[in-house]
């Protein structure tokens, strides 16, 4: 999640983003800061990707239930969604480049205990120092590239090959984690990030320094977000499992008074994290919620699709990997036509027309089940890739083309924050619905990620303006 179109139109595009700034390779040029947030950004969505092929590897040698492998998925989203909005207001206050380079060194190290972990409660402890880590160069290095790239159009650009990036990993991660899994261990799968991690040091070294603005810490606001998603996750996951029972339901209660202490400390706070204020804008919401469904949809079904292949077909984490990558190479191209797209028809028409395409893709894959040949269930497929990677660089230009530049590490944060809550919660609402029976449990998530694609369409289409 290849990234080419026809012949060598990406390394023209990626020149004309590189000449946006002082020029590529020199110290302190703008292409040695893309370069490093695009790496950052693929050795993350590498870890999601080919972690959920390797889940059933994992819990075949350290033991645990759907639940357990429901939380080695989850305590890294849930700690990358928690930690988002600090973690953006921290990239302003030190610097986009300083930021990055601790949460890229943290990552690394994370990841080579992941690897090492002799147990699924080491694995889950690994994996929430990852997500901590993530959540930190997210949108250190959205404000890489938003610092490096003043002009818009050389902006949105280096965006779509930030987003690219994202893409690759989702194309490589499956076969990558199957075949590292299959052929060695499924510790490999995490292994793989640490020469990525070294590679990005050496490039962000060549990275000019960035500036830095004014940003308080909210401390109270922070204990609150991380409270209300953990009690909310635990609340879905475990209540799947063992029913409503007393801890289930005290954990819920816990999850509403802290999303509303939350609310009441982000509207009281002179300085807060979440300036409620920007939600006034639709350029802020329609991305934000829209950014939730869309990682719902795709990283939901990613996780239910890799337990389907290899748990009721019986395919090999190889094989099960390989299923995905006609849709990621697809869609990979579709991240990088999107700005070209919105140039000509406005952010409105692609968004609503990925969250279409999106709304298909899991409309169609209801019809599938264990007998559905390989080759229609990989084309079934292909559509729910190409609608997030048409609406979400169309999402992410208008969000940070909406805030003021002091504001684009919070905004980058703010997208990225509701974007990993919906991974984080379609993976516990999901890995529910299948605990009692996968395959209505299955039919059950798809038809809730496509209601929840289509309400966002007609949102879009009725919120956003038509250029």
């Amino acid at each position: 999640m290849s990234a080419a179109r026809s012949g060598q139109a990406p390394a023209v595009e990626a020149s004309s983003v590189t000449r946006g700034g002082s020029g590529s390779g020199r110290p302190g040029s703008p292409g040695a800061a893309l370069v490093a947030a695009v790496l950052g950004f693929f050795v993350i969505t590498l870890d999601v990707s080919g972690v959920n092929v390797a889940l059933p590897a994992v819990r075949e040698e350290l033991g645990g239930s759907m639940s357990g492998i429901q939380w080695i998925a989850d305590s890294y989203t849930l700690m990358f969604a928690a930690l988002m909005l600090s973690a953006g207001a921290f990239s302003d206050r030190i610097g986009a480049r300083r930021a990055y380079g601790w949460g890229l060194g943290v990552f690394t190290l994370a990841s080579l205990a992941c690897g090492a972990a002799p147990t699924l409660g080491t694995l889950m402890a690994a994996r929430v120092v990852q997500g901590s880590a993530a959540a930190v160069m997210v949108p250190a290095s959205l404000s890489l590239i938003r610092q490096g790239f003043p002009d818009p159009a050389a902006r949105a650009r280096g965006i779509a090959l930030w987003t690219v990036g994202g893409a690759v990993a989702v194309a490589a991660g499956p076969v990558l984690g199957g075949l590292l899994t299959t052929e060695w261990s499924w510790r490999a799968v995490f292994f793989l990030n640490v020469p990525a991690g070294l590679a990005g040091f050496l490039v962000l070294l060549r990275a000019a320094r960035s500036p830095r603005h004014a940003a308080a810490f909210d401390l109270p606001g922070q204990m609150t977000a991380v409270l209300a998603l953990a009690a909310l996750t635990f609340t879905v996951i475990e209540g799947g499992r063992d029913g409503f029972t007393g801890t289930v339901l005290a954990a819920a209660g816990v999850a509403v008074l802290s999303g509303a202490g939350f609310l009441a400390v982000e509207a009281r706070r002179r300085t807060p994290m979440l300036p409620l204020g920007l939600f006034r804008q639709r350029g802020v919401t329609v991305p934000v919620i829209a950014g939730f469904a869309l990682n719902a949809a795709f990283y939901g079904g990613v996780f239910v699709l890799s337990l389907f292949f290899q748990e009721e077909r019986g395919q090999s984490a190889l094989s099960a990997g390989l299923m995905f990558v006609p849709m990621a190479v697809i869609t990979a191209n579709f991240n990088y036509l999107s700005p070209r797209a919105v140039s000509r028809y406005g952010p409105r028409a692609v968004v609503v027309a990925g969250l279409l395409t999106g709304t298909l893709g899991c409309g169609g894959l209801l019809a599938v089940d264990t007998g559905t040949p390989s080759w229609v269930t990989v084309l079934l497929m292909i559509p729910l890739g190409i609608g997030g990677s048409l609406a979400m660089p169309a999402l992410t230009s208008l969000m940070l083309e909406s805030v003021a530049a002091e504001r684009a590490g919070t905004a980058a944060a703010l997208l990225n924050t509701s974007r990993q809550t919906g991974g984080a919660l379609s993976i516990a609402v999901f890995g529910a619905l299948l605990a009692a029976d996968f395959i209505p449990g299955m039919r059950e998530s798809l038809l809730l990620a496509a209601c929840l694609l289509a309400a966002n369409a007609l949102g879009a289409a009725a919120l956003l303006p038509r250029r």
